[in-house]
Order: C-alpha cells, then structure tokens, then sequence
C-alpha cells in the first residue's frame, strides 16, 4: 500500500513538474518578441520606418497569443490534455499586453497623441475600428481574470469571457485588413479559429470526447490483453 501510495505521489509530483515547465516556456516564449523589439530599437534594426514596424511588431503577437490562449480547451477535448488548462490565463494576458503596447504606440508614437486624429482614424478606417473594438472588449476580460473576480461575478464570468471569441475575431479580421499582399498567416488564423469555434459546439465536442475516450477504452483493453 505504501509504495503505491508513494507511486502516486510521484505521478502527482512529475505533473507539477510538468506544468511548472510548461509555464516557463509560456512566459519566456511570450515575451521573446518584447525583448527582440526592444533590442532591434536600441541596435536601430526597426528599419526606416521604426514606428510602423513597432506597431506590427506587437500586433503580430497579440493575435498569435490571443488565439493560443483560445487553443487550450480544444486541445483538452480533443486529446484530453486537462494540464495545459492554467496556461490559458496567461496566453491572454500577455496578448492583452501586446494588444495595449500595439494601440500605445499608435496613439502616442504614430499620431502624436492627437486624440482627435486617432478617433477620426477609428471612425472612418476599418481596420482602425476592429482592432480597438477588439481591444475594447480584451480590457474587461483582463481586469477581471483574477480568482476575485471569479468569486465576485460568479456564472456571469464566464459568460463574460466568451466574449474573448469575438475579440479574436475582430483581431484576426483587423490582422486581414492590414495584411499587404502576403495572405498566408492571416487566412492561416482564420482557418484556425474556424475549427476551434467548431469544435468547442456541443453536439461537436460531445461527440469527440466520447470518441476519444472509447478510444482511450480499447487501449487499456489491450494493452491488458497483450
């Protein structure tokens, strides 16, 4: 009984190790762009055009993150991996950052901090008008992703962090928009967030959890048998 009891403690131990890895990774694969965009500014690698490449530069990974943090439940309903679960909190906070450094420099390095020109802009560009929407909608979500808030607000919090599926779509219809001629990545998302939305549809995601745990099932069956 001991050294089963001592086995599963180990399994629980190497789990934790396992998340902990997972975190790092999370963190420093996260803020990599950041350190990269800092150091091309100071070694004057940004270009000639210094401040678009900066608002590109933070644009880009605030939609890849935001629609990392939405590939965490489709992955656990698809291949059951329930671990990758508290990364999903991170994932959106840092786009939340890269989304807020994207729009700062906007507002402050591109147009000067002239707010009447940025809200001409956000009025009568498209592009302007879906990415600060989308943004918009990210500032609650990241306020309010705190154990505090889940308490506070209940079920209506995760009623309210759905919205970070529009948010997502808004950003990756902001990312098409400012696309120029290469159409790869943008179509690329699209076509992600297309079958994360999928499988996450009741009818859908029932139907592959019990699939994968039938399967799951007849690999135990033989791996008894064997």
């Amino acid at each position: 009984m001991a050294a089963v009891a001592t086995k599963k403690s180990a399994n629980k131990f190497s789990k934790k190790q396992q998340l902990q890895v997972l975190k790092a990774i999370t963190h420093v694969g996260s803020l990599i762009p950041l350190v990269w965009l800092y150091i091309d500014y100071y070694t004057y690698n940004l270009g000639v055009e210094e401040v678009n490449a900066a608002i590109l530069r933070t644009g880009f990974p605030a939609v890849i993150l935001l629609v990392l943090s939405l590939a965490i439940t489709p992955l656990n309903i698809v291949f059951g991996w329930s671990i990758l679960g508290p990364l999903r909190k991170p994932l959106g906070l840092y786009a939340f950052l890269y989304a807020a450094l994207h729009l700062t420099i906007f507002v402050v390095l591109d147009f000067g901090l002239d707010l009447g020109a940025v809200l001409t802009e956000i009025v009568q560009r498209r592009y302007a008008t879906v990415g600060f929407v989308s943004i918009l909608i990210m500032l609650p979500l990241a306020i309010t992703s705190n154990k505090w808030s889940m308490r506070k607000l209940g079920k209506r919090w995760k009623s309210l962090h759905r919205w970070v599926y529009l948010s997502a779509i808004l950003a990756v219809i902001h990312y098409i928009l400012q696309a120029r001629n290469d159409y790869n990545w943008p179509f690329a998302l699209v076509a992600i967030l297309t079958i994360f939305l999928i499988i996450r549809i009741e009818p859908v995601k029932a139907k592959i959890v019990a699939f994968r745990k039938e399967r799951a099932k007849q690999a135990k069956l033989k791996a008894k048998a064997m």
